[in-house]
């Protein structure tokens, strides 16, 4: 609860005054630090660099399956000439 308190003094001799007194009762002083405003800046550094680091997982992740892929690829190939060049040897041990 806030209690307002005002004197009044008058006389002859000096103009009137008045003096206002503000009591608070209870209630905490508001401060304005700027741990808030840290916290909210440490927060988004954290955010950043977790969108980063997560963004360059995934550019490893893909370079590791496009790699898989060429190498599956190759031994697809290489499945192909070992195929064909046995078809080519029983073709000369035993012609048609």
């Amino acid at each position: 609860m806030v209690e307002e308190r005002i004197t009044t003094v008058e006389g002859t001799a000096a103009p009137t005054t008045t003096h206002t007194t503000v009591i608070h009762d209870g209630e905490p002083a508001r401060r304005s630090g700027g741990g808030t405003t840290l916290m909210a800046i440490v927060l988004l550094i954290a955010v950043v660099a977790g969108i980063y680091l997560y963004s360059q997982s995934s550019r490893s992740e893909s370079a590791k399956d496009n790699a898989i892929a060429g190498a599956a690829s190759s031994v697809g190939d290489a499945a192909k000439k070992v195929g064909t060049a046995a078809e080519d040897a029983v073709d000369k041990v035993a012609p048609k």
